[in-house]
């Protein structure tokens, strides 16, 4: 990933009670990583048809995705 852009985004008591118990049981995951999954996975599944752009727009979300899911534990 090449450039990140920090988001402040308010979650429901019991979302963030749940991501708290995943990331204690997976170390090697921190919010970031869990959101930009989270945000890509949700941008491919709801890719529509948005004119030339749409393309692009979907291989760099699938990107990103990729690149989340396999990161490797620094």
């Amino acid at each position: 990933m090449d450039t990140s852009v920090s988001i402040f985004a308010e979650i429901p008591e019991d979302l963030h009670a749940s991501l708290t118990k995943y990331m204690e049981k997976h170390p090697s995951w921190d919010l970031d990583r869990v959101f930009s999954a989270a945000l890509s996975l949700f941008l491919l599944q709801n890719e529509g048809s948005y004119g030339g752009q749409a393309s692009a727009n979907y291989r760099a979300c699938a990107r990103v995705y990729l690149e989340t899911l396999f990161q490797s534990q620094e």
